[in-house]
Protein backbone atom coordinates (compact mmCIF):
# COMPACT_ATOMS: atom_id res chain seq x y z
CA UNK A 1 0.00 0.00 0.00
CA UNK A 2 1.27 3.77 -0.92
CA UNK A 3 0.56 6.93 -0.31
CA UNK A 4 -0.31 9.21 -3.47
CA UNK A 5 1.12 12.70 -3.57
CA UNK A 6 -1.27 15.32 -4.59
CA UNK A 7 1.34 16.97 -7.05
CA UNK A 8 3.49 15.30 -9.39
CA UNK A 9 7.31 14.99 -10.29
CA UNK A 10 6.26 17.52 -13.54
CA UNK A 11 3.95 19.94 -11.44
CA UNK A 12 6.70 20.08 -9.37
CA UNK A 13 9.25 20.36 -11.88
CA UNK A 14 7.18 23.44 -13.32
CA UNK A 15 6.69 24.89 -9.71
CA UNK A 16 10.55 25.33 -8.81
CA UNK A 17 11.22 27.33 -11.82
CA UNK A 18 9.47 29.75 -9.44
CA UNK A 19 10.06 28.50 -5.98
CA UNK A 20 12.82 26.48 -5.65
CA UNK A 21 12.95 23.72 -2.82
CA UNK A 22 12.13 23.04 -0.18
CA UNK A 23 8.80 24.58 0.29
CA UNK A 24 5.29 22.99 1.56
CA UNK A 25 2.47 23.27 -0.33
CA UNK A 26 -1.19 22.72 0.70
CA UNK A 27 -4.19 21.15 -1.85
CA UNK A 28 -7.27 23.66 -1.18
CA UNK A 29 -9.47 21.56 -2.99
CA UNK A 30 -9.18 18.90 -0.78
CA UNK A 31 -8.98 21.36 2.26
CA UNK A 32 -12.32 22.27 1.51
CA UNK A 33 -13.39 19.17 0.91
CA UNK A 34 -12.35 17.70 4.37
CA UNK A 35 -13.99 21.02 6.15
CA UNK A 36 -17.08 20.05 4.06
CA UNK A 37 -17.68 16.40 5.35
CA UNK A 38 -16.56 17.30 8.97
CA UNK A 39 -19.53 19.84 8.92
CA UNK A 40 -21.76 17.51 7.41
CA UNK A 41 -20.91 14.72 10.50
CA UNK A 42 -22.23 16.95 13.00
CA UNK A 43 -25.08 18.38 10.95
CA UNK A 44 -27.50 16.80 13.51
CA UNK A 45 -26.57 19.45 15.99
CA UNK A 46 -27.78 22.66 15.06
CA UNK A 47 -25.08 24.78 16.77
CA UNK A 48 -22.12 22.67 16.08
CA UNK A 49 -19.12 24.25 14.55
CA UNK A 50 -15.42 23.71 13.86
CA UNK A 51 -12.42 26.11 15.61
CA UNK A 52 -9.51 25.12 13.96
CA UNK A 53 -6.58 25.05 15.78
CA UNK A 54 -4.04 27.61 14.39
CA UNK A 55 -0.82 26.79 15.93
CA UNK A 56 -1.49 23.56 13.51
CA UNK A 57 -1.10 25.53 10.39
CA UNK A 58 -0.86 29.63 11.31
CA UNK A 59 -0.95 31.27 7.92
CA UNK A 60 -3.98 33.74 7.00
CA UNK A 61 -4.44 31.91 3.29
CA UNK A 62 -5.02 28.99 5.49
CA UNK A 63 -7.74 30.42 7.71
CA UNK A 64 -9.10 32.49 5.36
CA UNK A 65 -10.62 29.46 3.28
CA UNK A 66 -11.47 27.51 6.14
CA UNK A 67 -13.34 30.77 7.21
CA UNK A 68 -15.27 30.62 3.90
CA UNK A 69 -15.98 26.64 4.70
CA UNK A 70 -17.74 28.64 8.32
CA UNK A 71 -15.06 27.68 10.47
CA UNK A 72 -13.53 29.69 13.47
CA UNK A 73 -10.57 29.86 15.01
CA UNK A 74 -8.66 27.92 18.26
CA UNK A 75 -6.39 30.30 19.41
CA UNK A 76 -3.82 30.01 22.50
CA UNK A 77 -1.58 33.10 22.42
CA UNK A 78 -1.61 36.71 21.59
CA UNK A 79 -0.07 36.44 17.82
CA UNK A 80 -2.77 33.96 16.93
CA UNK A 81 -5.67 36.41 18.31
CA UNK A 82 -3.85 38.84 16.43
CA UNK A 83 -4.40 36.39 13.46
CA UNK A 84 -7.71 35.73 13.68
CA UNK A 85 -8.48 39.48 14.03
CA UNK A 86 -6.40 39.98 10.91
CA UNK A 87 -8.70 37.73 8.89
CA UNK A 88 -11.89 38.85 9.74
CA UNK A 89 -12.65 36.54 12.74
CA UNK A 90 -14.59 38.31 15.42
CA UNK A 91 -16.50 37.65 18.92
CA UNK A 92 -17.10 34.12 19.11
CA UNK A 93 -15.54 33.44 15.57
CA UNK A 94 -12.47 32.58 18.31
CA UNK A 95 -11.95 30.20 21.03
CA UNK A 96 -9.22 31.15 23.47
CA UNK A 97 -7.97 28.23 25.02
CA UNK A 98 -4.90 28.86 26.55
CA UNK A 99 -2.48 27.84 29.57
CA UNK A 100 0.26 29.70 31.82
CA UNK A 101 -1.76 32.95 30.25
CA UNK A 102 -0.85 36.36 30.43
CA UNK A 103 -2.89 39.17 31.24
CA UNK A 104 -2.20 40.81 27.90
CA UNK A 105 -3.58 37.87 26.03
CA UNK A 106 -6.44 37.48 28.43
CA UNK A 107 -7.04 41.34 27.85
CA UNK A 108 -7.06 40.45 24.01
CA UNK A 109 -9.38 38.06 23.92
CA UNK A 110 -11.57 39.87 26.11
CA UNK A 111 -11.65 42.62 23.96
CA UNK A 112 -12.03 40.75 20.68
CA UNK A 113 -15.42 39.17 22.52
CA UNK A 114 -13.58 35.66 22.12
CA UNK A 115 -14.85 32.70 24.13
CA UNK A 116 -12.40 32.17 26.89
CA UNK A 117 -11.72 28.70 28.34
CA UNK A 118 -10.21 28.96 31.63
CA UNK A 119 -7.44 26.51 31.67
CA UNK A 120 -6.90 26.29 36.00
CA UNK A 121 -9.39 27.35 39.03
CA UNK A 122 -6.74 30.36 40.03
CA UNK A 123 -7.39 32.20 36.72
CA UNK A 124 -10.80 33.15 37.97
CA UNK A 125 -9.36 35.85 39.81
CA UNK A 126 -6.62 36.50 37.91
CA UNK A 127 -9.23 37.25 34.80
CA UNK A 128 -11.27 39.33 36.75
CA UNK A 129 -8.21 41.53 37.88
CA UNK A 130 -6.73 41.41 34.33
CA UNK A 131 -10.08 41.87 31.78
CA UNK A 132 -13.23 41.04 33.40
CA UNK A 133 -14.94 38.42 33.43
CA UNK A 134 -17.44 37.71 30.36
CA UNK A 135 -21.05 36.63 30.12
CA UNK A 136 -20.44 33.23 28.66
CA UNK A 137 -17.14 31.71 29.60
CA UNK A 138 -15.89 27.83 29.44
CA UNK A 139 -13.79 25.67 31.81
CA UNK A 140 -11.28 23.00 30.68
CA UNK A 141 -11.79 19.43 32.30
CA UNK A 142 -8.88 16.99 33.54
CA UNK A 143 -10.01 13.35 34.28
CA UNK A 144 -7.15 12.48 36.09
CA UNK A 145 -5.40 9.09 35.99
CA UNK A 146 -5.21 6.95 32.59
CA UNK A 147 -7.58 7.48 30.01
CA UNK A 148 -8.04 4.21 28.29
CA UNK A 149 -10.28 2.47 25.17
CA UNK A 150 -11.46 -0.80 26.16
CA UNK A 151 -7.64 -2.62 26.99
CA UNK A 152 -5.77 0.21 25.51
CA UNK A 153 -3.98 2.81 27.43
CA UNK A 154 -4.60 6.25 24.85
CA UNK A 155 -2.76 8.96 27.06
CA UNK A 156 -2.36 9.84 30.47
CA UNK A 157 -4.03 12.88 31.89
CA UNK A 158 -2.63 12.82 35.10
CA UNK A 159 0.54 13.67 33.75
CA UNK A 160 -0.94 16.46 31.38
CA UNK A 161 -0.59 20.19 33.11
CA UNK A 162 -4.03 20.97 31.55
CA UNK A 163 -7.38 21.58 32.71
CA UNK A 164 -8.73 21.18 36.16
CA UNK A 165 -10.60 18.37 38.38
CA UNK A 166 -13.98 17.74 38.36
CA UNK A 167 -14.33 19.22 41.89
CA UNK A 168 -12.41 22.07 40.61
CA UNK A 169 -14.45 22.75 38.08
CA UNK A 170 -17.96 22.64 39.65
CA UNK A 171 -16.55 25.02 42.47
CA UNK A 172 -15.65 27.18 39.58
CA UNK A 173 -19.10 27.36 37.91
CA UNK A 174 -20.11 28.28 40.93
CA UNK A 175 -18.05 31.10 41.57
CA UNK A 176 -18.43 32.10 37.97
CA UNK A 177 -21.88 32.01 38.10
CA UNK A 178 -22.25 33.80 41.32
CA UNK A 179 -19.73 36.67 39.10
CA UNK A 180 -22.17 37.30 36.76
CA UNK A 181 -21.77 34.25 34.34
CA UNK A 182 -24.80 33.38 32.13
CA UNK A 183 -23.48 30.64 30.04
CA UNK A 184 -21.15 28.25 30.37
CA UNK A 185 -18.90 25.59 28.38
CA UNK A 186 -17.12 22.47 29.04
CA UNK A 187 -13.77 21.57 27.21
CA UNK A 188 -11.43 18.34 27.24
CA UNK A 189 -8.30 16.98 25.61
CA UNK A 190 -7.70 13.11 26.51
CA UNK A 191 -5.80 12.11 23.95
CA UNK A 192 -3.12 12.97 20.81
CA UNK A 193 -3.67 11.86 17.11
CA UNK A 194 -6.08 9.22 17.80
CA UNK A 195 -6.68 6.70 14.59
CA UNK A 196 -9.80 5.15 15.91
CA UNK A 197 -13.11 5.92 15.24
CA UNK A 198 -14.29 5.53 19.11
CA UNK A 199 -12.11 8.50 20.67
CA UNK A 200 -14.41 11.44 20.12
CA UNK A 201 -17.36 9.10 21.09
CA UNK A 202 -15.83 7.87 23.83
CA UNK A 203 -14.59 11.71 25.10
CA UNK A 204 -18.53 12.85 24.28
CA UNK A 205 -19.51 10.36 26.70
CA UNK A 206 -17.56 11.59 29.90
CA UNK A 207 -18.47 15.03 29.01
CA UNK A 208 -21.61 14.77 28.78
CA UNK A 209 -21.99 13.00 31.85
CA UNK A 210 -19.93 15.77 33.70
CA UNK A 211 -22.79 18.46 32.27
CA UNK A 212 -25.53 16.40 33.52
CA UNK A 213 -23.51 16.34 37.21
CA UNK A 214 -22.50 19.96 36.93
CA UNK A 215 -26.62 20.68 36.23
CA UNK A 216 -27.28 18.14 39.39
CA UNK A 217 -25.07 19.70 41.72
CA UNK A 218 -24.81 23.69 40.39
CA UNK A 219 -28.25 24.11 38.93
CA UNK A 220 -26.48 25.63 36.23
CA UNK A 221 -26.91 24.59 32.53
CA UNK A 222 -24.24 23.85 30.46
CA UNK A 223 -24.53 25.18 26.89
CA UNK A 224 -21.49 24.50 24.99
CA UNK A 225 -19.25 21.26 25.41
CA UNK A 226 -15.55 21.84 23.42
CA UNK A 227 -14.40 17.75 22.29
CA UNK A 228 -11.20 19.85 21.61
CA UNK A 229 -8.89 17.84 18.58
CA UNK A 230 -6.99 14.67 19.16
CA UNK A 231 -8.59 12.65 15.79
CA UNK A 232 -5.84 11.99 14.47
CA UNK A 233 -4.79 10.67 10.75
CA UNK A 234 -3.36 7.75 9.42
CA UNK A 235 0.64 8.92 9.18
CA UNK A 236 1.27 5.28 7.91
CA UNK A 237 0.24 3.76 4.48
CA UNK A 238 -1.09 0.56 5.92
CA UNK A 239 -3.33 2.66 8.80
CA UNK A 240 -7.16 3.00 8.08
CA UNK A 241 -7.95 6.74 8.21
CA UNK A 242 -10.64 7.76 10.83
CA UNK A 243 -14.34 8.10 9.77
CA UNK A 244 -15.67 11.43 10.72
CA UNK A 245 -19.15 10.22 9.61
CA UNK A 246 -18.90 7.05 11.92
CA UNK A 247 -17.09 9.53 14.54
CA UNK A 248 -20.39 12.26 14.04
CA UNK A 249 -22.84 9.45 14.43
CA UNK A 250 -21.36 7.81 17.54
CA UNK A 251 -21.08 10.76 19.42
CA UNK A 252 -24.84 11.63 18.04
CA UNK A 253 -26.14 8.51 19.86
CA UNK A 254 -24.36 9.96 23.20
CA UNK A 255 -25.68 12.71 22.89
CA UNK A 256 -29.12 11.24 22.82
CA UNK A 257 -28.16 8.63 25.45
CA UNK A 258 -26.74 11.16 28.30
CA UNK A 259 -27.12 14.96 27.67
CA UNK A 260 -31.68 14.66 26.39
CA UNK A 261 -32.59 12.77 29.47
CA UNK A 262 -30.90 15.54 31.76
CA UNK A 263 -32.86 18.14 29.71
CA UNK A 264 -29.66 19.03 27.93
CA UNK A 265 -30.61 18.84 24.47
CA UNK A 266 -29.83 22.14 23.08
CA UNK A 267 -26.23 21.98 23.83
CA UNK A 268 -23.65 23.17 21.03
CA UNK A 269 -20.84 20.70 20.07
CA UNK A 270 -17.84 21.97 19.02
CA UNK A 271 -14.53 20.69 17.91
CA UNK A 272 -11.03 22.34 17.87
CA UNK A 273 -9.29 19.82 14.76
CA UNK A 274 -6.19 20.84 13.34
CA UNK A 275 -4.21 17.74 12.67
CA UNK A 276 -7.26 16.54 10.97
CA UNK A 277 -8.45 19.46 9.15
CA UNK A 278 -5.27 20.22 7.11
CA UNK A 279 -2.85 17.39 8.13
CA UNK A 280 -2.59 14.83 4.87
CA UNK A 281 -3.64 17.74 2.43
CA UNK A 282 0.00 19.12 3.50
CA UNK A 283 3.40 18.23 1.62
CA UNK A 284 7.50 19.20 2.21
CA UNK A 285 8.69 19.01 -1.43
CA UNK A 286 12.46 18.55 -1.37
CA UNK A 287 15.84 18.23 -3.68
CA UNK A 288 18.16 15.39 -3.23
CA UNK A 289 21.34 17.41 -2.95
CA UNK A 290 24.05 14.51 -1.99
CA UNK A 291 24.35 10.71 -1.67
CA UNK A 292 26.59 9.80 0.78
CA UNK A 293 28.25 6.09 1.67
CA UNK A 294 29.84 4.68 4.35
CA UNK A 295 28.55 2.70 6.65
CA UNK A 296 25.15 3.06 5.66
CA UNK A 297 23.25 4.51 2.85
CA UNK A 298 22.64 8.61 3.08
CA UNK A 299 20.58 10.43 1.17
CA UNK A 300 20.93 14.64 1.79
CA UNK A 301 18.30 16.75 0.87
CA UNK A 302 17.63 20.62 0.84
CA UNK A 303 15.10 20.77 3.65
CA UNK A 304 15.68 19.57 7.33
CA UNK A 305 14.45 19.75 10.45
CA UNK A 306 13.81 23.52 11.02
CA UNK A 307 11.24 22.56 7.86
CA UNK A 308 9.95 19.51 9.72
CA UNK A 309 10.85 18.98 13.17
CA UNK A 310 8.19 16.14 14.30
CA UNK A 311 10.66 12.78 13.11
CA UNK A 312 13.57 14.67 14.95
CA UNK A 313 11.40 15.37 17.73
CA UNK A 314 9.57 12.39 18.57
CA UNK A 315 10.95 9.76 16.05
CA UNK A 316 7.96 10.21 13.83
CA UNK A 317 6.98 8.49 10.55
CA UNK A 318 6.33 11.02 7.93
CA UNK A 319 5.64 8.60 4.64
CA UNK A 320 7.86 9.57 1.58
CA UNK A 321 7.25 9.26 -2.15
CA UNK A 322 9.91 10.15 -4.58
CA UNK A 323 8.46 11.67 -7.31
CA UNK A 324 8.66 10.28 -10.87
CA UNK A 325 9.38 6.63 -9.16
CA UNK A 326 6.26 5.54 -7.82
CA UNK A 327 5.91 2.33 -9.30
CA UNK A 328 9.71 1.76 -8.94
CA UNK A 329 10.34 -0.96 -6.45
CA UNK A 330 11.51 0.23 -3.32
CA UNK A 331 14.94 -1.71 -3.41
CA UNK A 332 17.46 0.50 -1.30
CA UNK A 333 17.73 1.33 2.08
CA UNK A 334 18.14 5.06 2.79
CA UNK A 335 18.54 7.53 6.01
CA UNK A 336 16.94 10.55 4.73
CA UNK A 337 18.80 13.27 6.07
CA UNK A 338 19.36 17.26 6.22
CA UNK A 339 21.89 19.76 7.47
CA UNK A 340 22.06 20.63 10.92
CA UNK A 341 24.94 19.75 13.38
CA UNK A 342 22.71 17.22 14.85
CA UNK A 343 22.84 14.02 14.51
CA UNK A 344 18.49 13.29 14.75
CA UNK A 345 18.13 16.03 11.41
CA UNK A 346 16.81 12.72 10.25
CA UNK A 347 13.16 12.54 7.82
CA UNK A 348 13.11 8.62 7.84
CA UNK A 349 15.54 6.23 8.85
CA UNK A 350 16.59 2.61 7.29
CA UNK A 351 13.47 3.49 4.92
CA UNK A 352 13.43 1.41 1.95
CA UNK A 353 12.79 4.03 -1.17
CA UNK A 354 13.28 3.11 -4.83
CA UNK A 355 17.10 4.94 -5.75
CA UNK A 356 17.67 8.34 -5.59
CA UNK A 357 19.81 9.88 -7.35
CA UNK A 358 21.25 13.48 -6.81
CA UNK A 359 18.17 16.11 -8.20
CA UNK A 360 15.26 13.44 -7.52
CA UNK A 361 12.29 15.19 -5.82
CA UNK A 362 11.20 13.93 -2.52
CA UNK A 363 7.19 14.49 -1.25
CA UNK A 364 7.12 14.15 2.47
CA UNK A 365 3.78 13.73 3.20
CA UNK A 366 1.36 14.31 5.99
CA UNK A 367 3.43 17.99 6.92
CA UNK A 368 0.04 20.22 6.66
CA UNK A 369 -0.48 20.58 10.06
CA UNK A 370 2.20 20.94 12.94
CA UNK A 371 4.82 21.06 10.00
CA UNK A 372 5.70 24.34 8.99
CA UNK A 373 4.41 25.46 12.23
CA UNK A 374 6.92 24.24 14.59
CA UNK A 375 9.73 25.50 12.61
CA UNK A 376 12.76 27.02 14.01
CA UNK A 377 16.10 28.55 13.06
CA UNK A 378 18.96 26.65 14.52
CA UNK A 379 22.35 26.20 12.60
CA UNK A 380 20.85 29.94 11.65
CA UNK A 381 18.38 27.98 8.97
CA UNK A 382 15.96 29.90 7.10
CA UNK A 383 12.64 28.40 7.18
CA UNK A 384 10.33 27.93 3.58
CA UNK A 385 8.22 29.27 1.40
CA UNK A 386 4.62 28.09 2.34
CA UNK A 387 2.79 27.39 -1.19
CA UNK A 388 -1.36 26.80 -2.11
CA UNK A 389 -2.56 24.41 -4.98
CA UNK A 390 -5.30 26.31 -5.90
CA UNK A 391 -8.51 24.51 -7.23
CA UNK A 392 -8.05 25.40 -10.47
CA UNK A 393 -4.54 23.79 -10.71
CA UNK A 394 -2.69 27.19 -10.45
CA UNK A 395 0.11 27.50 -7.46
CA UNK A 396 -0.19 30.43 -5.21
CA UNK A 397 2.74 31.35 -2.03
CA UNK A 398 0.96 32.35 0.70
CA UNK A 399 4.33 32.73 2.71
CA UNK A 400 7.24 33.37 1.42
CA UNK A 401 10.69 31.88 2.08
CA UNK A 402 12.77 33.50 4.77
CA UNK A 403 15.79 35.22 4.04
CA UNK A 404 19.08 36.55 6.01
CA UNK A 405 17.30 39.55 6.15
CA UNK A 406 14.89 38.02 8.52
CA UNK A 407 17.16 36.09 10.50
CA UNK A 408 18.86 39.04 11.76
CA UNK A 409 16.54 41.61 11.76
CA UNK A 410 15.90 41.72 15.74
CA UNK A 411 19.45 42.94 15.47
CA UNK A 412 17.94 46.07 14.25
CA UNK A 413 18.59 48.16 17.17
CA UNK A 414 22.53 48.07 16.60
CA UNK A 415 24.99 48.76 13.87
CA UNK A 416 27.24 45.54 13.91
CA UNK A 417 24.84 43.53 11.30
CA UNK A 418 23.61 46.60 9.13
CA UNK A 419 24.96 45.79 5.99
CA UNK A 420 22.59 42.06 5.99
Amino acid sequence: MNKIPFVTKEKVEEIVKTYPTPFHIYDEKAIRENARHLKAAFSWNKGFREYFAVKATPNPFILKILKEEGCGTDCSSLTELMMSEACGFTGTDIMFSSNVTPACEYKKAKELGAYINLDDITHIDFLEETAGIPDTIFCRYNPGGVFKMGTDIMDNPGDAKYGMTKEQLIEAVTRLKAKGVKKFGIHSFLASNTVTNGYYPELAGILFRLAAEVKEKTGTDISFINLSGGVGIPYKPDEEPNDIAVIGEGVRKKFEEILVPAGLGDVSIFTELGRFMLGPYGGLVTKAIHEKHIYKEYIGVDACAVNLMRPAMYGAYHHITVLGKENEPCSHKYDITGSLCENNDKFAIDRMLPGIKTGDYLFIHDTGAHGFSMGYNYNGKLKSAELLLKEDGSVQMIRRAETPADYFATFDFCEILKNY
